[in-house]
């Protein structure tokens, strides 16, 4: 068999996992170069919320960060997370939109391209392969995995076969929230395997406790690529240790072959960074513990430190196992959607809302409605027919590809943009968040002098007083 590739997360899901994505630029870059000569199969630096942390909270040009990384790293693949239709925003975009977005993506600096969709609804992944396919990026699609009646071996079977159709390069079960069980990743490897023929990857975390019996039993059934994360950000939230699983999987036909002195160097620089953000309270320490809650509850790890957050702000920690059990019952409700973003944030605050309320769906936030109004693509299973009167009355919801709805917008938005947007990079900056883009551009263009501090006083990262909502 042909040894086990790993492609490295840290700098994306695994400070996303740990500390909502608050990783600097200047954090990364000492360390790029010998990331490079390490031999990962690829490095995660881009997408999921990166984008959206470094204008909202940071300050930073993501763009800007792509270029930076691609400089310092010549050797390794640099790959990103994509959420198909909606890119890295929370709504459909136009093609038009998909298409140049996937093209100065590739054009900065990355290679491989993970898209996946938050219900596994085909028609919303149709345009950003077909956009990575034109620009000569890898596309990697990846299926939301989740459990329920319906998702079933043979329903991830087909899917995968549909994506190889469609021109998938490789594909990732891409367990988000923790909760493939071991025996039944090596089942599902094995039938991959002998259904498809592209390479496939494996993403989890380490949330209930079993990531890396997960990691072991796939290999052992011969998947491709797997996701780690150096030390310093590795496990609860996060994914397996990228140094303890190449230690392991060195011992085995399989081995990976990486650098482990090199990799132990990447260590020992994040150590320091990682306490500096555990000491300022940007990492939790709940956020390291095993929760099997999330095999019984379905729930990602982030999802249920928001729960508890939104509780903490009502008043009403004492309704988090409450909430808990909401969860599955709501997701049953709604024709059992992967809880992965934005679905999970959705559905656990319809939850929330459930429980505080004291009356299922009285009240119900406007992106469930659109959900249920079939805005967001096809649920996976009929939503319940009750619910979804209650939710939309007798309004009929959309039958085909949500995005066919909008026509093109790119140029209706740089005009919306005016002169804060200098390039398309910025315009893609805006049509993702317009709420927050004036302000960044604004600063990014015109910054203020550095207010001067009191010289006794120690830098505070700005993340300190930040609500992480994400």
């Amino acid at each position: 068999m042909e040894k086990i590739k790993i492609n490295e997360t840290v700098l994306r899901d695994g400070h996303q996992s740990l500390i909502a994505t608050r990783l600097r630029r200047d954090e990364m870059v000492p360390i790029l170069e010998t990331m490079d000569q390490i031999g990962y199969n690829a490095l995660e630096v881009w997408g999921g919320a990166t984008f959206d942390a470094c204008i909202r909270f940071l300050g930073e040009d993501p763009w800007e960060r792509l270029r930076v990384i691609r400089s310092h790293v010549k050797n390794t693949k640099l790959q990103m997370l994509l959420r198909g239709q909606n890119l890295l925003g929370y709504r459909h975009y136009a093609d038009d939109v998909v298409d140049r977005f996937v093209a100065l993506s590739i054009e900065n600096g990355i290679d491989i391209i993970r898209v996946f969709d938050a219900l596994n609804d085909i028609k919303n992944l149709d345009a950003a392969i077909q956009a990575i396919k034109k620009y000569n990026g890898h596309c990697q699609c990846a299926m939301s995995y989740t459990t329920s009646p319906i998702h079933t071996l043979e329903y991830y079977v087909k899917l995968a076969k549909t994506m190889e159709g469609l021109g998938a390069d490789s594909i990732c079960i891409k367990d988000m929230a923790g909760v493939l069980s071991p025996y039944k990743a090596a089942a599902l490897v094995t039938s991959l395997k002998q259904t498809i023929s592209v390479p496939i990857s494996l993403h989890t975390h380490c949330t209930g406790g079993i990531g890396e019996m997960i990691y072991m039993q796939a290999v052992e059934a011969g998947v491709d690529i797997i996701d780690t994360a150096i030390s310093p950000f590795s496990g609860g939230t996060s994914q397996p240790p990228t140094e303890s699983m190449a230690i392991t999987l060195s011992e085995m036909e399989r081995n990976p072959g990486l650098d482990m002195e090199k990799m132990l160097e990447v260590a020992e620089y994040f150590k320091p960074i990682r306490d500096k953000y555990m000491e300022d309270g940007t990492l939790n320490p709940k956020v390291l513990l095993t929760d099997p809650q999330t095999l019984k509850y379905q729930v990602p790890g982030g999802m249920l430190s928001n729960l508890l957050s939104q509780l903490k702000q009502q008043g009403a920690s004492q309704k988090y196992e409450d909430v808990l059990r909401e969860v599955p019952k709501v997701r049953e409700d709604l024709g059992y959607p992967p809880l992965v973003t934005p679905l999970s944030q959705m559905v656990g605050t319809q939850a929330l809302f459930n429980v505080l309320t004291g009356e299922r769906y009285k009240l119900v936030p406007k992106e469930i409605k659109d959900y249920v109004k079939g805005l967001y693509g096809t649920a996976p299973a009929p939503i319940n027919p009750e619910i979804a009167k209650k939710i939309i009355q007798d309004e009929q919801p959309i039958v085909g590809r949500p995005a066919d709805l909008l026509g093109n917008e790119l140029d209706m938005i740089r005009e919306q943009a005016g002169d804060l947007a200098k390039n398309d990079e910025d315009v893609l900056a805006y049509a993702l968040f317009p709420q927050v883009a004036p302000g960044y551009l604004e600063a990014k263009y015109n910054p203020k002098p550095a207010e001067p501090t009191e010289p006794a006083e120690p830098a505070e990262p700005a993340v300190r007083r930040i609500t992480v909502t994400m």
